[in-house]
């Protein structure tokens, strides 16, 4: 199993239902594929350094988990498929990017303490 993090930018218009299903679906359907999730982080609205289908901000979501690497191609398909969907990009961490999550996560528990 490889560890990676995804980043995707969900269509503003969307409801807070909405966001908050759509991120369940593709949580779900890891989980199916066997993945681990490590962490999930939703960074909000967020406005965006230029404009993607006219749209000006997007709900920005992350994921870091540990998966088999044939997972990822069909992974990355069921984001194209989604029209909620303006921007994703998956990276696979090496150790020196793992232990910079670690530090973030760190970083960020400490921010809201």
């Amino acid at each position: 199993m490889n560890h990676y993090e995804t980043v995707f930018i969900l269509n503003p218009v969307l409801s807070d239902v909405q966001v908050k299903e759509t991120v369940k679906k593709f949580d779900d359907y890891l989980v199916s594929k066997g993945a681990e999730m490590i962490h999930k982080e939703d960074w909000g609205l967020k406005k965006l350094a230029y404009p993607i289908q006219k749209k000006k901000t997007g709900f920005y979501h992350l994921f870091e988990y540990k998966v088999a690497g044939e997972i990822i191609s069909p992974f990355e398909l069921e984001f194209r498929r989604d029209d909620s969907i303006m921007r994703y990009l998956t990276v696979k961490l090496d150790k020196h990017a793992a232990e910079w999550a670690v530090k973030r996560k760190e970083r960020n528990k400490a921010a809201k303490n």
